[in-house]
């Protein structure tokens, strides 16, 4: 009977202990001290550049054929309707014109470097639409998502009224990015799509015939058409 009576004395006078030896339930805070990852934005030497010329059927091409190129897509900006559709943009009124985003790296291929190959790709002269496209919605522009685009941009339309082979002003804006609506997927890689190369035909011939009057023959950037 003693030893079971010291058993329980003992126990008792040693609970406390056991319960206050245990650790605190800590409840979890968030760490706010962290800046959140922005989506989609390209890292390393990956960049962006946004540029209007256009129907964008016609404008992915030159640029999907390049090395250093990531994606090439097809899709809206520079207006202010959101989640504007091909038959609104089209239409007119939503402020968007067509346009194709390029992810590159520009340890291969430049910022410079893509605009070269823009340039001979559009009329830098009409600001009224492009080739067979009219109207604001195939306006010509060029969306910077830097400071350093945007004076790579300046210094290359500048020096740009030297290459051409009409007299007439440059009319092509240089604008900052804003939100870009990739375009329905019918719409992506356009070109490469059974059956939409007939369609493409009388647009490039069309295209390439006012880019022969502009920047003359020895300069057109060569498409098979």
């Amino acid at each position: 009977m003693r030893n079971v009576t010291f058993f329980f004395l003992l126990f008792f006078l040693s609970f406390p202990s056991l319960i206050f030896a245990q650790e605190p339930h800590k409840i979890p805070v968030p760490d706010r001290t962290q800046t959140p990852e922005k989506p989609d934005a390209p890292s390393g030497k990956l960049e962006i550049a946004t540029f209007a010329g256009g129907c964008f059927w016609c404008m992915l091409e030159p640029f999907d054929e390049q090395s250093g190129i990531e994606s090439v897509v097809s899709g809206y900006t520079g207006g202010f309707k959101e989640n504007p559709t091909y038959e609104e943009v089209k239409a007119g009124g939503t402020g968007h014109t067509e346009a194709i985003q390029i992810t590159f790296d520009n340890s291969v291929i430049s910022y410079g470097e893509l605009l070269d190959i823009y340039w001979q790709q559009t009329d830098p002269t009409d600001a009224m639409g492009q080739f067979m496209d009219r109207g604001s919605s195939y306006r010509p522009e060029i969306f910077y998502h830097s400071e350093t685009q945007k004076e790579i941009a300046e210094r290359s339309k500048e020096e740009l009224k030297d290459k051409l082979a009409i007299a007439a002003t440059i009319v092509t804006q240089i604008s900052p990015a804003s939100i870009f609506y990739p375009a329905e997927e019918y719409h992506q890689d356009f070109y490469k799509k059974e059956g939409n190369h007939e369609r493409m035909i009388p647009l490039e011939e069309d295209r390439q015939n006012r880019l022969n009057e502009v920047w003359g023959e020895a300069d057109k950037h060569e498409k098979n058409i």
